[in-house]
């Protein structure tokens, strides 16, 4: 199953891909992971940007600095410690990441058009499905341009069902971000 999964995700994946690539003329790979993770968690420190993508903070550093560079980022002074510096998207980041998104929305669409409203219902359910139990298992995304989520913090759940209750309270209701690019 997980290999026929594998092979029939194929073109979802190309979709993504081909959005991406798009962007790339304005914003390299690893920016657009950066931009991303800003995007989720607002006002993100250097340190934990540099966690979220899994590099050097001298490489996250750097990588902030051409972002800076590019109008993508802006750095601010922490509110609480003066020495740490919060990250914040700028409106041209923001257009970026809606344009990516409806790039990918507009070929989803005319993809979906040529599929059977049933096929397309049936579709929906499966990804809903396979999204909910992938947040039950609190799985590492695989792709690496999915930024790491944190881990829910689970107090000793008594049997299976609660385990699985209490790491879906760790996620915000609609929440997709451990899965989702963008």
């Amino acid at each position: 199953m997980a290999a026929e999964l594998d092979t029939a995700a194929g073109a979802l994946l190309t979709v993504w891909d081909g959005a991406r690539e798009r962007t790339a003329n304005r914003i390299s790979t690893a920016q657009l992971r950066a931009v991303m993770l800003v995007e989720r968690h607002d006002g993100i420190n250097l340190r934990r940007l540099a966690t979220g993508l899994d590099m050097l903070l001298s490489s996250a550093s750097r990588l902030c600095d051409r972002l800076v560079a590019a109008g993508m980022l802006e750095r601010e002074p922490g509110r609480a410690d003066r020495r740490e510096i919060s990250l914040h998207l700028t409106a041209e980041a923001r257009r970026l990441l809606a344009e990516l998104r409806d790039d990918r929305r507009q070929h989803l669409a005319a993809i979906l058009a040529d599929m059977t409203p049933e096929a397309r219902e049936a579709l929906l359910r499966g990804l809903r499905a396979f999204d909910e139990a992938a947040r039950a298992r609190v799985v590492r995304p695989v792709s690496p341009l999915v930024p790491q989520a944190e881990p829910p913090r689970v107090e000793q759940p008594t049997d299976g069902r609660e385990a699985v209750e209490a790491a879906s309270r760790g996620w915000a209701a609609g929440d997709a971000s451990v899965f989702r690019t963008a």
